[in-house]
């Protein structure tokens, strides 16, 4: 079964749910990582892409309660936080020595702030660094947006759009399985929400990204019916640059009990999902979740982008991460020419900046 599987693959045909499955079951990794990387060779080559960047977490009060979150506050509880414009601005103006060029920006579903907030955050920064690309807002704060000023998704969207809004980030999917949701996070957009949030942005021109978050709860077989129903969605849309698949970290949540998962498991999800997401470009290695020496020994096993630099990153780091919370660009290079692959420094969606040869 594993060759049927192996000669599709090299032959360029799509992969079904029971291929998938049997992948699930191989417990040869190297057979899956040469798989996976002949496929990222055709797709980029010996290019790795990532860029430099500054993540914003706007605020950490959240009505959602996810079980499986950290991050998240009640209003007045100790820690909670809310940004102001100029919070956000001398963040901003921290970073431009850096010359990042894409601020990435996800928050919580705060219970009173008004969908203005979000909107004058995005058409000032757009207006103040209008060289910057604004990456904002994961299609579940999109449907919460939607659902506290009365709007349509589509005219959420639109608004943002106008006032500078770029691309999507593609965090909030977890796992699309309606018992996960159920059980981790009732309250947040379900897994068709979060799909049609998506499709709508693609129909009006934005480029968006995909995650996964695995290792809590779920199934192979609802991660395999996750990344086919994303698969089925990019025939349709083609509106999706990269996924990015994130390993749960349980510590400081309400499943601080599970462990967390290995790097052989990780590796498995990693080389799986670029078998079956065949119509995706780019599969990124979060470096912040996965540790940078396992996102960088990830690039042997189907991924092509190691995200950015990142500067700021706390919804992770409240979860336990023990990562830097910021890279250097001469590390990322430094990284991912260890290996043997070209850096490409890029824009949010793709456009190279600069092709870092081996020579130089």
């Amino acid at each position: 079964m594993l060759k049927a599987i192996e000669e599709k693959v090299y032959r360029g045909e799509r992969l079904t749910q029971e291929d998938a499955l049997t992948l699930v079951k191989c417990n040869d990794l190297l057979f899956l990582g040469r798989l996976a990387r002949w496929i990222k060779r055709q797709k980029t080559g010996k290019y790795v892409y990532f860029n430099v960047n500054r993540h914003i977490n706007l605020t950490n009060v959240c009505v959602s309660k996810c079980k499986f979150c950290a991050f998240g506050r009640d209003k007045d509880a100790k820690g909670a936080y809310v940004m102001s414009m100029e919070d956000v601005l001398k963040r901003v103006y921290e970073s431009i020595p850096d010359n990042i060029t894409e601020l990435h920006i996800v928050s919580a579903l705060h219970p009173t702030l008004p969908f203005e907030y979000y909107y004058d955050v995005i058409k000032t920064l757009h207006k103040t660094f209008p060289h910057l690309h604004l990456q904002a807002f994961t299609a579940v704060e999109i449907d919460y947006f939607a659902q506290i000023s009365g709007k349509t998704i589509r005219e959420v969207l639109s608004l943002l759009k106008e006032a500078g809004l770029g691309s999507l980030p593609g965090g909030g999917a977890e796992v699309f399985s309606s018992r996960i949701r159920q059980d981790l996070c009732p309250k947040k957009a379900s897994g068709e929400r979060w799909l049609e949030v998506m499709k709508t942005a693609h129909e009006l021109g934005f480029k968006t990204n995909a995650t996964m978050l695995y290792g809590h709860v779920e199934t192979w077989e609802e991660r395999i019916d996750h990344l086919l129903k994303l698969r089925e969605l990019q025939d349709r849309t083609g509106g999706f640059q990269s996924f990015i698949p994130l390993p749960f970290h349980p510590e400081n949540t309400e499943l601080a009990h599970l462990k967390r998962t290995t790097a052989v498991e990780d590796l498995k999800v990693i080389t799986i999902s670029r078998l079956i997401l065949d119509n995706f470009a780019h599969i990124k290695a979060f470096w912040i979740m996965l540790g940078i020496s396992l996102a960088q020994l990830s690039l042997e096993f189907g991924v092509d982008d190691l995200d950015g630099t990142v500067v700021e990153e706390k919804i992770t780091h409240a979860a336990g991460a023990k990562t830097a919370q910021g890279i250097t660009k001469e590390e990322l290079l430094a990284r991912i020419k260890e290996m043997g692959y070209i850096p490409v420094e890029r824009d949010t969606l793709y456009n190279v900046i600069k092709v870092y040869e081996e020579d130089k």
